[in-house]
């Protein structure tokens, strides 16, 4: 089945502009279907280096391969070939016209120091992830224009608890082979198969590693502490390697958009903030499947079924800032009196909180961390949302909310639908 993406605009938008766009996330989220669809539109021809003779053949000549290409081309998994990003720099520099190339990555190649040199302020990058929930019903999401508004008028109710359907769309995941397979196991298996391919292939290609096999067993720990502050001890005491081999491990799988860091807020008037990222993963139905865990067991665990909702919602919320008209910074906030917010969301100076919490009742106490934020940033706040599983989104203060995770997933019918 065929999602529209709503990162199409923010392509058509690049092309207008730069002469190179560049579409990364990992694989199988749909990059290449997103390049393909607008090349067949825009008269674009395309070539992919997992085919074996072109990437030898750009490999062996990168001057020649960059002079004998179509007006508009399409590099897909241009990560392959590092070699060509000089060529493609001086290329663009000779004819420099918009719209010129799209590249496509399945690793972070801003990372590569090839790429972040050669086409430095000659590109712009659409960071791609997995299928949003709003992106599956088709509805373009407002929830956070309506977060840095304070205003949420006319959608406090028409909303259902989601309950067991609740760990079910966790354990889904968003990618969209995965969400076509009809039932639970072949989903798993499919996320299983699927971690396995990118580590035996692409940090083969990213990194010469002695341990190869120690990564499966890495990224399965890291599925387990998803949500929870990042441990390097914790996630090197099962293996006999040393903590910076551990990082370094860690290092690329996140350059494959396995895991991410969510990196701690800062006020250089607080002294008792921990300083400390937290991990995700990047999709819960790949980090469930890790762990071996369906809807069932998600349901009856509710330690674990905390975790993975709040790696759900980071990402939701993550996938939706790409189309968020102003540009957004994530983190989170803890402080040495435990009190914390699960993300904080900035906007220029704005700053708004989001706990989350799988229960279908909220408190005042839920909103302590909140509050506490909102009392040390003062006029920067714009808002406070708890999300918990509810029907209502009802005021619980000024400028704070509980906000019921349905408005998240519009792909559901509501009660009134």
């Amino acid at each position: 089945m065929h999602y529209p993406r709503f990162a199409d605009s923010l392509l058509h938008d690049a092309l207008e502009d730069s002469p190179v766009a560049l579409i990364h996330g990992p694989r199988q989220c749909g990059k290449t279907t997103l390049a393909q669809s607008m090349g067949e539109r825009r008269g674009y021809h395309y070539i992919s280096f997992d085919d074996d003779n072109q990437r030898q053949a750009a490999q062996a000549d990168p001057v020649g391969f960059v002079r004998s290409l179509s007006e508009k081309v399409i590099l897909d998994e241009i990560q392959r070939v590092p070699a060509l990003f000089t060529s493609l720099k001086a290329e663009v520099d000779g004819h420099r016209r918009p719209g010129r190339f799209v590249l496509t990555g399945s690793a972070n190649v801003l990372l590569l120091p090839t790429l972040a040199d050669s086409l430095a302020g000659r590109m712009e990058v659409i960071r791609l992830r997995p299928l949003a929930h709003c992106e599956i019903a088709g509805q373009k999401p407002d929830f956070l224009q309506r977060l840095f508004q304070s205003d949420f008028s006319g959608v406090q109710s028409g909303w259902r608890r989601l309950g067991e359907t609740l760990p079910a769309l966790i354990c889904q995941g968003g990618y969209p082979a995965a969400i076509a397979r009809r039932t639970e196991t072949r989903r798993a298996n499919w996320y299983r198969d699927y971690g396995q391919a990118l580590i035996q292939r692409d940090i083969r290609e990213l990194a010469r590693i002695r341990n190869l096999g120690s990564l499966p067993k890495l990224l399965t720990l890291s599925a387990g502490q998803t949500a929870r502050l990042f441990n390097t001890s914790e996630l090197a005491s099962p293996f006999s390697l040393s903590r910076p081999t551990i990082r370094d491990y860690l290092a690329l799988l996140e350059q494959i958009f396995l895991i991410e860091q969510l990196e701690p807020w800062h006020n250089n008037r607080l002294s008792r903030l921990i300083k400390t990222p937290k991990l995700h993963l990047a999709d819960t139905g790949l980090a469930c499947a890790l762990l071996g865990i369906g809807s069932h067991d998600l349901w009856h665990d509710k330690p674990l079924l905390g975790q993975m909702l709040e790696t759900f919602i980071y990402q939701e919320l993550r996938k939706q800032a790409g189309w968020h008209e102003q540009e957004l910074h994530f983190c989170h906030y803890r402080d040495k009196d435990k009190l914390e917010v699960d993300i904080i969301i900035e906007q220029g100076r704005q700053l708004a909180g989001i706990e989350i919490k799988a229960a279908a009742t909220v408190t005042q106490g839920d909103f302590k961390g909140l509050k506490r934020l909102k009392d040390v940033t003062g006029e920067r706040f714009a808002a406070g949302v708890v999300f918990y599983d509810g029907d209502t989104l009802l005021p619980f203060g000024e400028r704070l909310f509980a906000v019921p995770i349905g408005i998240l997933t519009p792909a559901l019918p509501s009660p009134t639908g």
